[in-house]
């Protein structure tokens, strides 16, 4: 379907789908097995601006917004849905300075992001996964600087990149009201790295701890103000679920392809059986469910790059729907490939077992129905 992409988004498509055709399709198999962070194929991304293409051109950037945001996050994924990460999980990381970082924040490191530097976003503890305000990381603070101490769990890009954003306690008398965001660098003193998680599907992208024992954070690095933590994880959130969805209906369209492509060549009963009708219909399905999910996801990009005041139900709509689209389309494609799509030897195999974070992080499937719920009786109660 045609999105009607202006033309520096159509350029941007192009040059992504450029780079996941040439440069990561070929190696995906590769780093998928090696469970190495692809730091190769992140310089082509930086070498090609992509890195900046959601970043304001006074920052380094090329402009752009979510949409195109979205664009290389599908087109990377309908590659590699773990390379990918590394790029989309820079995002996470970057959206926090974007939405709350002053001038100076903005300009130290938003002009870093943009030229390659990984990012990654702190949130998850051991503790507090679906239930963000139970948060046990703290931060004190003394004189110019604030303390930080906890661990955070499960971080996309942990170890790899080397700006974070923490969200971490400076009242806990006051709950969720009692979080705060702050910018952290790798090299700070305090700042130390769990071992890389053995993971079912994005093998290529880090996963790690992040463990901060009386680490040093300059009283500057505090984004917004003390007390603004869960407005800006949410905020955060509300921003970023469109390029999860975008990931997944990448991984749903590569699974797609290769289906599609397989059912031609495979012969049974004397014909492909891409003309047996049982075959036809589950190809029809795939097709109209990923194109279903790319719309939510470009209406919901769009959304928020108008500035609309609020976007969670439609966020939250978009990665709930896209996400389980690319479970389901990435098993029919499984199937249809029969024991070949069992094997390591075909593609399909991993996009199925990539496609299963999408369902989970960023708030579980089962979390963006609280939210799409909350949202229709919010505004139901608005209307009466």
């Amino acid at each position: 379907m045609d999105y009607l992409f202006n033309e520096q988004q159509k350029m941007v498509q192009e040059l992504a789908r450029k780079i996941a055709r040439e440069k990561i399709k070929p190696v995906a198999a590769k780093y998928d097995e090696s469970e190495e962070f692809a730091w190769d194929i992140m310089k082509v991304i930086a070498d090609s601006d992509l890195f900046g293409v959601y970043i304001p051109e006074q920052y380094g950037g090329l402009g752009g917004g979510i949409v195109e945001m979205c664009i290389v996050a599908e087109e990377f994924s309908r590659a590699c849905g773990a390379i990918a990460l590394g790029f989309a999980g820079t995002g996470l990381g970057t959206f926090p300075i974007l939405l709350y970082g002053s001038d100076e924040q903005k300009k130290k490191y938003l002009t870093r992001v943009a030229k390659g530097t990984v990012a990654a976003f702190c949130i998850t503890e051991a503790e507090a996964g679906s239930d963000a305000g139970s948060i046990k990381t703290t931060a004190r603070k003394e004189g110019d600087y604030y303390i930080l101490n906890g661990t955070k769990q499960w971080i996309t890009n942990a170890g790899e990149a080397d700006i974070y954003t923490v969200i971490a306690m400076t009242d806990k008398s006051k709950g969720a009201r009692g979080a705060s965001a702050f910018i952290v660098e790798k090299g700070m003193k305090g700042v130390e790295f769990g071992q890389k998680e053995k993971k079912l599907g994005i093998r290529a992208s880090a996963t790690r701890e992040v463990i901060f024992t009386d680490c040093k954070v300059p009283k500057e690095n505090l984004l917004s103000r003390e007390g603004m933590g869960f407005i800006v994880a949410m905020k955060t959130f509300d921003s970023s679920r469109p390029g999860v969805a975008a990931q997944a209906v990448g991984i749903a369209q590569g699974a797609l392809d290769e289906a599609v492509a397989y059912s031609r060549k495979r012969v049974q009963f004397g014909q492909s059986i891409s003309s047996f009708q049982a075959i036809q219909h589950m190809l029809a399905d795939m097709a109209t469910q990923t194109e279903a999910a790319r719309a939510l996801v470009y209406a919901s990009a769009r959304m928020v790059d108008s500035g609309a005041k609020n976007v969670s139900k439609e966020s939250a709509m978009a990665k709930l729907f896209a996400s389980d689209t690319a479970m389901k389309v990435t098993v029919d494609a499984v199937q249809i490939l029969g024991g070949y799509g069992y094997m390591r030897d075909y593609p399909v195999e991993k996009y199925m077992r990539d496609a299963k974070i999408t369902q989970i992080y960023e708030g579980t499937n089962q979390i963006q129905r609280n939210v799409i719920a909350a949202n229709l009786i919010k505004e139901s109660i608005k209307a009466d």
